[in-house]
């Protein structure tokens, strides 16, 4: 796993291969990744990257907020509680040195604390198949953790609906994994 464009392209990342089925980790593929982010860099979205504030939930790695820095955001605020994807986080932001714009909460991403600053990009991973991914959304607008309009972009292994007052932008497929795309109300 590695970055795959910007001030940090080329850099492996430290993962857990093809997933740890015990840490409940699945990282983002490099493939699905950059389509995903030649996607978001196309232009079709405006410039969401650019001196962002991303939200990472279900961070794992940290692959897909520490790619969006790489590229350009200003911020990124990394959600898992999971023990093996915090020491991997850690590793990653480490290597990186990313540690002076990035901020770890190793909290539960449904129940997310009350934000300081609303985000404009949101990436939610959550483990596939448990439902998770639209309790975390709802607990971060709940939050104050999306700014208005921002740019959600959901990772599962099926079509997710957009919850009420969210708009459905783009839903793409990459293998069994599908991307949908939300902005915020």
């Amino acid at each position: 796993m590695r970055i795959v464009a910007g001030t940090h392209r080329g850099v492996q990342l430290a993962d857990v291969g093809a997933g740890d089925p015990a840490a409940h980790l699945r990282p983002t593929s490099d493939r699905v990744r950059e389509s995903l982010f030649n996607m978001l860099d196309g232009g079709r979205f405006g410039s969401p990257l650019r001196d962002a504030r991303v939200l990472d939930l279900f961070a794992g790695t940290g692959a897909l907020g520490l790619e969006a820095l790489s590229r350009g955001a200003r911020h990124a605020t990394f959600v898992d509680n999971g023990a093996a994807a915090g020491s991997l986080l850690q590793a990653n932001i480490t290597k990186l040195r990313r540690a002076a714009d990035t901020t770890v909460l190793r909290v539960d991403a449904t129940a997310i604390p009350a934000a300081i600053t609303a985000c404009d990009l949101i990436f939610i991973d959550p483990p596939y198949g448990q439902r998770l991914g639209a309790q975390a959304l709802l607990a971060a607008r709940a939050g104050g953790w999306i700014a208005p309009g921002a740019l959600i972009v959901w990772e599962e292994a099926s079509p997710q609906i957009a919850p009420m007052g969210f708009k459905r932008l783009d839903q793409r497929q990459y293998g069994s994994t599908w991307i949908t795309l939300l902005e915020a109300p």
